[in-house]
């Protein structure tokens, strides 16, 4: 597998997962080297004349004013570390916990926050040896950036904590020691330059919009699935009328369900002579409502992307092309993750409106009170058995968490750092919120795509779409018809894990 090289420009999500996911390897370009060194050299010259810049020869956040001496500077640093290492709960999965040191390491690259070329160095010799830090989930406000997770991260850089080690949570010291890696004695600015950053919000943000991106579209599937087995009319998908309302998730939403829809016989059975001239909105609706969601993820796609390759520290060093001489120490608040607790939230509501148009489509292909085409609850022996009907309960008590969670994090806001830091983002309870919601849609998409494909059965021996009749029996191989009453649990959770493992890619 091709190492991925690392410069400080932005990173897709397809890179971010070949990395965090797939296990890539990583290197540092060769032309990153320059700018890290430069923007070093400013800091090590402000402190040999004796200068005062904050974070370099300054306490934190209301500290801020205390000058601390040089013969402090480095226990300045490890004692920052070893204080903000204050998170709690259960750790992150160690696919997260790689694109945290992924991005940590790519927006220190680029030769704004003063480190030692050192630090990323050894941030990529970690990641490569996959001795991923034991980071607790919780903790983060998303203020002066991730500050308790970060602080984990360098914790196991300094080699104190714990790290993920061949299968084994042991120490860092040893884990490093293993692997060769020499643990860092962190020099002026480099502890704060690890903690002021969003990549915990981001690399959790990011992996969990992965998942969602290919959710948003399985609902077509899914959503085409159902108006089949309920004989439902694609009339309301044709282009011309999305065309009429150009918005471009709307307009991929239509056309992606039109290419599910091509060529059914059960289409075909009732396309003349139906009564019907509408369908419900959860079906009639889906290109507006899917295809707004797709908008909003594309644009959270955007603030992601666009995050991977930002300096996120504070203060920044700007050196001028033409060499030290003339640069710049600027105190900012690029750490603040108002830009991704906003886009991860914004994610959040798009996926449980999808949920709750998921909901009723399953509701409508068991219900006997709206349905009279299918037996209820899509139980050939309806009564004696129970069929989907507690299936649909579950999706129903999914939709309710997540519209529990869908409610803003970024709306709310607790003054910390004795009021230094007086409006937080909560970026990181946007990004674990999320990471949810998308686990509670797989599910829901899972029972839908069982309860469609159920439907499906009482229309044989009318065929449904070319596509839609692959996809039934893909959902076949892993969930069998219901005959009878059986235990339904391990066939959702068996396609959810086989939705998130690509097993319906070739639908997206």
């Amino acid at each position: 597998m091709k190492s991925v090289e690392l410069d400080g420009r932005a990173l897709s999500l397809a890179e971010i997962a070949t990395v965090a996911v797939d296990g890539c390897t990583v290197s540092i370009a060769p032309a990153a080297y320059p700018g890290m060194e430069a923007s070093r050299s400013v800091v090590d010259a402000l402190i040999s004349r004796g200068e005062t810049a904050y974070g370099i020869n300054t306490g934190f956040g209301k500290l801020s004013d205390v000058h601390i001496g040089p013969d402090q500077l480095e226990a300045l640093q490890q004692n920052l570390v070893r204080s903000h290492a204050c998170g709690l709960g259960e750790p992150l999965p160690e696919d997260e916990v790689r694109a945290m040191l992924l991005l940590r390491a790519n927006v220190l690259i680029k030769g704004l926050s003063g480190v030692r070329p050192l630090v990323v160095e050894t941030l990529i010799a970690m990641l490569n040896a996959r001795a991923h830090p034991v980071i607790p989930a919780r903790g983060s406000v998303g203020a002066s950036g991730d500050l308790a997770p970060l602080a984990h991260l360098a914790l196991a850089l300094i080699g104190e904590g714990e790290v993920f080690f061949r299968g084994d949570r042991v120490t860092a010291a040893s884990a490093l020691g293993k692997a060769g890696i020499t643990p860092l004695r962190l020099a002026a600015k480099e502890g704060l330059a690890l903690l002021n950053g969003t990549q915990a919000m981001a690399g959790v943000g990011a992996l969990a919009l992965l998942r969602a991106l290919r959710v948003v579209e399985l609902f077509d599937l899914a959503g085409a699935m159902s108006l089949e087995a309920l004989m439902g009319t694609p009339a309301a998908f044709d282009a011309r009328v999305h065309a009429a309302r150009p918005h471009a998730g709307q307009i991929a939403a239509a056309k992606h369900l039109q290419w599910l829809l091509d060529a059914s016989e059960i289409r075909e059975s009732h396309r003349y002579g139906d009564p019907r001239v509408q369908d419900a909105y959860c079906l009639r609706c889906m290109p507006q409502v899917h295809g707004a969601a797709r908008g909003a993820l594309a644009h959270v796609r955007e603030v992601i992307e666009i995050e991977s390759g930002s300096a996120t520290d504070n203060p920044l060093i700007f050196v001028p092309e033409k060499g030290a001489d003339g640069a710049e120490i600027i105190s900012g608040g690029n750490f603040h993750g108002a830009p991704l607790a906003l886009a991860l939230d914004y994610a959040a509501i798009a996926l449980t409106d999808l949920m709750s148009m998921s909901e009723r489509r399953i509701d409508r292909l068991i219900n006997p009170d709206i349905n009279e085409h299918l037996p209820a609850f899509l139980s050939p022996h309806a009564g004696v058995s129970s069929g989907l009907m507690i299936a649909h309960v579950a999706a129903a008590a999914l939709l309710n968490e997540a519209k529990v969670l869908a409610h803003p994090a970024s709306v709310d806001s607790v003054p910390t750092s004795g009021g230094k830091e007086d409006h937080v983002s909560m970026g990181m309870t946007a990004a674990l919120k999320l990471r949810q919601i998308v686990q509670n849609a797989e599910y829901a998409l899972a029972i839908e795509l069982i309860a469609a494909a159920q439907g499906l059965e009482f229309r044989l021996p009318l065929q449904p779409a070319r596509e839609v009749g692959r996809a039934a029996a893909a959902v076949r191989e892993i969930v069998p018809p219901l005959r009878e009453d059986r235990v339904l649990s391990g066939d959702i959770e068996r396609l959810a894990r086989e939705i998130r493992h690509g097993k319906f890619d070739a639908w997206l």
